[in-house]
């Protein structure tokens, strides 16, 4: 269990470092862009559809790094009557339920980018569409390993809570 959290600790890093300059690229880009369009009347081509693709990256990641701190959506207006240990039990089932949702997802993104990949085409200067859409499986992943780790981590604290009473 402590080699899974730190893996998950490692990944956070990560995906903390890519957000940092994901979000700065977006920004120095987008700027760039209206200067160019403003005072000059010219852009940078692949400008519009790479920041469009970093606007999926950067959600992708966020929803990664708000599921590893539950701080993703949530409907929880039943778990608000139940007591302490039905909300623990609530919990895990949803959370293994979504790891489940996000495995489906995930199978069904890799699917549509090996669809991508056979189709070929370029997002700009040689650079395949595919490649930029590899977020969505590996966000979908991430996700679905935090949802399942975040089930275990609660059956062990049931369990633990179990044995102290008793």
């Amino acid at each position: 269990m402590r080699l899974l959290n730190l893996l998950d600790k490692f990944i956070a890093r990560i995906e903390t470092f890519f957000v940092v300059i994901i979000l700065t690229s977006m920004i120095l880009l987008a700027f760039l862009q209206v200067i160019l369009r403003n005072f000059f009347a010219t852009s940078i081509f692949w400008a519009d559809v790479f920041l469009r693709h970093l606007v999926l990256w950067i959600g992708f990641i966020g929803a990664s790094l708000a599921t590893r701190e539950s701080k993703h959506i949530n409907i929880d207006v039943l778990t608000k009557l139940l007591p302490q240990k039905g909300k623990q039990v609530s919990q895990i089932i949803i959370n293994l339920f979504a790891a489940v949702v996000c495995f489906f997802l995930m199978q069904a993104a890799i699917n549509f980018i090996k669809l991508e990949a056979e189709l070929g085409g370029d997002l700009f200067a040689g650079v395949p569409t595919w490649s930029a859409q590899l977020i969505i499986a590996i966000g979908f992943g991430i996700m679905m390993f935090r949802f399942f780790l975040q089930s275990i981590e609660q059956i062990l604290s049931l369990l633990r809570r179990k044995e102290v009473q008793a």
